[in-house]
């Protein structure tokens, strides 16, 4: 009985077990079916939005970008990461910008202010110097034994696992690899045809822009990752040169900025010593009577110079001595040779010391490789912004003559004492670095272009005592107030310098999405993460590497935000914005 019921009970247990499965099956699928409608509405939404939103009719790209600076890429790799169609269009050939064009000597006063993407950056060059095979001058225990302490950090951040000084090969192939890493699609070497007319606008909104190859390109959204705003300005977008005066935003730092004593000694300005009717030597741009020194008004036009970062070694084997150019004018260098005969100054240039013993050298002292000046014409009162394109090359090349004539003079010339011709001869330009362009850097540093109006301005009590906005914070600014002398003058017979800004912050910034789009009666389809909404001043604290490259990812986040919900770049949800700022690491608060 016992074995015959045993027998007659199994098919009973094997039917309730089948059900029990099936049940459970049943409950499964009743469960997914209550949940993957809620996705696809969503879902199917976004996909109506891609095919019938009014505002943006399917394009040629989703997202265009101009400009392939670190900016400009990090954007492409933002709009990417979001599942849009994107593509960047450079007037460089190389990718980077100052990144790899010898800034590595990081331009910010928080490393724990940078976030997201730009902190995956120097995450990439920290991972690159753990390999010993990027040490070939020196190891990285010798570099890190040197204990240099960049402006973010240590140099080699172990804790955080992050290094801020690079070598500009470096940053360019970890840019390289990245893009072809994501199939980031990228057009060198076209610059924007800035002619009028070359920008499409229908109502609005910014249809397409044509560039020098005679190529139209057609996007939903743009994006300005250029240093000079040339974008902007080609598509008619309202924008602020030069500096405001004190009056115009309430800032003590604005305008007309005049030293109060000479930095110049007893240095005679004229070009026959005594002689003011003999002219000014080159670099020093006027003469203002004494009743004219007053600070504050405004500036409008004068720019920050431009220089180049260079990357010199004193590494015989790594090294190309400096030459004498072959342009090369001793008038374009008296004023550093009676400024050298009158002071007792021996450094002329920064020597910070990146990996593999090499520099990231600035400009130093009153007369460096800053070509005060020389981005202005001062007999058409034109900026190298408004000028041509021939006219910028021209003035590029002046820029790149002085500083090569610069470094010759130092390390040559008799009327430089043996003491610091020594010195400067140690050095010369790193073999290893822009092998391809006779191993000078790829591009000139612009420190200041136009400045949009934007929907907000930042100004200088945004930086120093920053308000709460109805806004959303997209990245933190976390550098001094930094604006190098302007210009030369002399008054009563000495030279003084005019411009100077240099003021430090006592903590890192919000920057607001409101001064990364047009005011609101503007274009509806561009967003702008460099030459933003600020005056002089705020942007000589926001004019920087890193900060450029959050704004860039902020920016591209609502670009494709403005897609997904079918708004003007004005209306973007700002929680959902700062929702996902939040969701990839971007640091909007302090």
């Amino acid at each position: 009985m016992l074995a015959g019921s045993a027998l007659q009970a199994a098919p009973v247990s094997t039917r309730t077990k089948r059900f029990t499965n099936l049940f459970s099956l049943f409950c499964i699928v009743f469960a997914v079916a209550n949940i993957l409608p809620l996705a696809s509405a969503e879902d199917a939404e976004i996909e109506n939005i891609k095919t019938e939103c009014v505002r943006y009719p399917k394009e040629q790209h989703d997202v265009l970008i101009y400009g392939c600076t670190t900016a400009g890429i990090i954007a492409g790799i933002q709009v990417h990461r979001m599942n849009r169609t994107v593509a960047l269009v450079c007037p460089e050939k190389h990718l980077g910008g100052m990144t790899t064009s010898g800034l590595g000597w990081t331009d910010s006063k928080h490393g724990s202010a940078i976030g997201g993407i730009a902190k995956e950056f120097y995450e990439k060059i920290y991972s690159h110097y753990q390999s010993d095979t990027a040490w070939n001058r020196e190891t990285r225990q010798q570099y890190r034994n040197r204990k240099i302490t960049a402006q973010p950090g240590p140099a080699i951040d172990d804790k955080n696992k992050v290094q801020w000084t690079f070598e500009p090969h470096v940053a360019e192939k970890i840019l390289e690899d990245w893009m072809k890493a994501g199939k980031i699609e990228i057009h060198r070497g076209d610059p924007l045809d800035r002619s009028k007319g070359s920008v499409t606008l229908k109502g609005d909104q910014i249809i397409s822009f044509t560039t020098k190859s005679g190529k139209k390109w057609r996007a939903s959204v743009f994006i300005d990752a250029s240093y000079e705003g040339d974008l902007m300005a080609a598509a008619g977008i309202p924008f602020r040169l030069g500096s405001e005066s004190e009056s115009d935003f309430g800032e003590s730092l604005a305008g007309i900025q005049i030293q109060e004593t000479s930095s110049y000694w007893k240095l005679d300005p004229y070009v026959k010593k005594g002689d003011p009717n003999s002219g000014l030597l080159r670099g020093i741009e006027r003469t203002i009577p004494a009743s004219h020194r007053k600070n504050g008004a405004s500036d409008v036009g004068r720019l920050q110079p431009f220089n180049y970062r260079l990357s010199l070694t004193q590494q015989k084997d790594n090294q190309i001595p400096f030459f004498k150019p072959a342009s090369y004018d001793e008038r374009d260098h008296e004023l550093l040779l009676r400024f050298i005969e009158a002071s007792n100054h021996t450094e002329f240039f920064t020597q910070q010391l990146m990996p593999n013993l090499k520099t990231d050298s600035n400009s130093k002292n009153a007369v460096s490789t800053d070509l005060m000046g020389g981005n202005y014409n001062h007999s058409e009162q034109t900026t190298y912004l408004s000028v041509s394109d021939t006219e910028r090359a021209a003035m590029t090349q002046k820029h790149k003559i002085y500083t090569q004539g610069f470094f010759w003079t130092l390390a040559n010339h008799p009327r430089v004492p043996k003491s610091i011709r020594d010195s400067v001869k140690s050095f010369g330009y790193a073999k290893d670095e822009w092998v391809s362009n006779n191993n000078w850097p790829y591009e000139i540093y612009i420190r200041e272009g136009r400045r949009m109006k934007a929907e907000y301005t930042m100004t200088q009590s945004d930086v120093q005592q920053p308000k709460k906005l109805n806004d959303s914070i997209v990245g933190l600014g976390s550098y001094t107030l930094d604006v190098h002398e302007v210009e030369r003058i002399v008054i009563d017979n000495v030279v003084y310098n005019e411009g100077l800004v240099h003021t430090p912050i006592a903590r890192p910034f919000p920057i607001w999405y409101k001064s990364l789009v047009p005011e609101r009666n503007g274009l509806k389809n561009f967003i702008n993460p460099i030459t933003l909404g600020s005056t002089h001043v705020a942007f000589a604290s926001i004019r920087m590497e890193p900060t450029y490259m959050i704004m860039a990812q902020s920016g591209a986040t609502a670009a494709v935000q403005a897609l997904e919900q079918c708004v003007a770049v004005q209306n973007v949800d700002r929680k959902k914005l700062s929702d996902r700022l939040n969701q990839d690491h971007q640091k909007i608060r302090w």
